[in-house]
């Protein structure tokens, strides 16, 4: 789907000063790089986030707006993930379903995107309110302002990918000697249009977290407490792998635009296919966030180490009854998974 989603534009030939910019290598390292890395980060995907909604059920309340925001964001990586197996096979024998799951899965895709970038700037907000205005009246832990949130950021989400479900077809991609089929938006407008959006929502979000962890950094330097250290530590790490993630294939996006514009330099046939290997590592890069998010909850969240342990117990103690009654009294915390 346009830049993010549509993996058969790699084979396109350009004309460069009347010459055929041939891309093939291009187009075989992506048909077998792009599904083994999605493979992995499928399974990932689906067993960390499953797993933090398995926990939050088990040991959470949703009374904490952080743990609202925590379920919401592992269902949008679950929402994303489910396209990335039609985005693996389309790589290596390009769009083979109808047009309606092309609009489908596109539709799905996108809307788990935005909604994953909208819910991690909530929770930058939200820690930032708590840590540098916490008695602030918009720092409160009332469960109705949470489904409020999350009911808006989700209709947001929704409206944003709407235009993948009515604009994409499947579209005929020309190769050296032949024709594929991808799935893609049916205009080159509506291509710029979705490219133009997705930086648009990728550089609010970005000056928005970088103001907010701007000001946490300060004001946690002026204090001990180590209960939200604990806290900006964990959202801080998720922001910052999503960013790091993200950079490099928004900027490449953006290159590869010029490039298909013809606008020198980047119409020069070696330095467009220098751009489109790094898109598709970047992408690949990219793509794999929604797999990271549950190894920063394990591995920086004490209450979620915790849990994780009690459940593992009571999961390989089953057959000594004593042990299987000590575990299965865990603490239920009134908080957050902190």
């Amino acid at each position: 789907m346009n830049d993010s989603s549509n993996q058969s534009q790699y084979v396109y030939d350009y004309d460069y000063d009347d010459e055929v910019c041939e891309k093939g290598e291009v187009a075989r390292f992506t048909s077998i790089v792009i599904p083994i890395f999605f493979s992995v980060v499928i399974i990932l995907s689906i067993f960390g986030n499953v797993l933090v909604l398995v926990i939050l059920a088990l040991y959470e309340n949703l009374k904490s707006l952080t743990n609202i925001f925590i379920l919401n964001l592992a269902i949008s990586d679950l929402v994303f993930t489910t396209g990335l197996p039609f985005w693996a096979i389309d790589s290596i024998w390009g769009w083979l379903f109808s047009e309606t799951l092309c609009k489908i899965v596109s539709f799905v895709f996108f809307t788990g995107f935005y909604s994953s970038i909208l819910f991690l700037t909530i929770m930058t907000v939200y820690r930032y309110l708590a840590v540098v205005h916490p008695l602030s009246g918009l720092n409160t832990q009332n469960i109705n302002v949470g489904i409020f949130f999350s009911f808006l950021l989700w209709m947001i989400s929704i409206g944003a990918a709407m235009p993948s479900l009515l604009y994409s077809s499947i579209v005929s991609i020309p190769l050296k000697d032949e024709h594929s089929l991808g799935c893609d938006y049916n205009s080159a407008l509506w291509q710029k249009i979705g490219t133009s959006q997705q930086n648009i929502f990728f550089l609010v979000a970005f000056a928005v977290m970088a103001f907010c962890y701007i000001r946490i950094l300060r004001r946690i330097r002026k204090t001990r407490s180590h209960t939200k250290n604990r806290a900006v530590k964990l959202v801080f790490c998720i922001v910052a792998v999503f960013f790091l993630g993200w950079v490099p294939y928004n900027v490449l996006i953006f290159l590869r635009n010029l490039a298909d514009n013809v606008v020198p330099p980047f119409d020069k046939c070696e330095i467009s296919i220098q751009i489109d290997y790094a898109y598709y590592v970047s992408r690949l890069i990219a793509f794999s966030h929604c797999c990271l998010n549950p190894v920063f909850y394990a591995f920086v969240g004490v209450k979620f180490r915790r849990h994780l342990k009690s459940m593992l117990h009571q999961v390989f103690n089953r057959q000594n009854p004593v042990e299987e009654q000590q575990v299965r009294l865990p603490t239920f915390s009134r908080g957050s998974m902190y």
